[in-house]
């Protein structure tokens, strides 16, 4: 079982305003990667509805890399591998909105086509509600949500133990 999962977060309600990422590779049923970073979104702003949800502010990203600089990072994970996301609609359009606004090439990673999403496995499952914490704690996976990182790891213990 080969596969990453990612998670983004954004500054605003803007999609193409990343400001956090992580991304958990498996293979072989194992993490045998992990890739985190800030990112400075589009003139480092932020929302206050957004630093609610994650606590990101501008001061965290005043010197973090723009988006341009991390797509290298993000894309080569990405390179022969499923790619998972909790509720892949939002990750997938983040990735592609800010592809559009740096007017970087996203043909690779091909956003035409769904990710596995363990938001709909999970609902489909049964679960209500279905959000990444809920999720991780009725399985038992150790969160710090809205932290890209951990949330990209829960994702992916999700994914393993639903095909176990």
């Amino acid at each position: 079982m080969n596969f990453c999962a990612i998670d983004f977060e954004t500054a605003t309600g803007k999609r193409y305003s990343a400001c956090a990422v992580g991304i958990t590779t498996i293979e072989n049923g194992k993490i045998v990667d992990e890739y985190s970073s800030l990112i400075k979104p589009p003139d480092n702003e932020y929302s206050y509805y957004n630093t609610k949800i994650h606590g990101l502010t501008s001061i965290d990203t005043a010197h973090a890399p723009l988006f341009p600089d991390v797509y290298p990072e993000i894309l080569k994970r990405f390179f022969g591998k499923t790619i998972v996301a909790h509720n892949e609609a939002f990750d997938r359009s983040v990735l592609k909105k800010t592809l559009e606004y740096y007017d970087l090439d996203f043909s690779e990673p091909d956003l035409t086509n769904p990710w596995e999403c363990t938001l709909k496995i999970y609902r489909e499952k049964g679960y209500s509600p279905a959000s990444l914490d809920a999720c991780c704690k009725h399985q038992g996976i150790k969160l710090n949500h809205h932290e890209a990182l951990s949330d990209a790891r829960g994702c992916a213990m999700l994914y393993l133990k639903n095909h176990k």
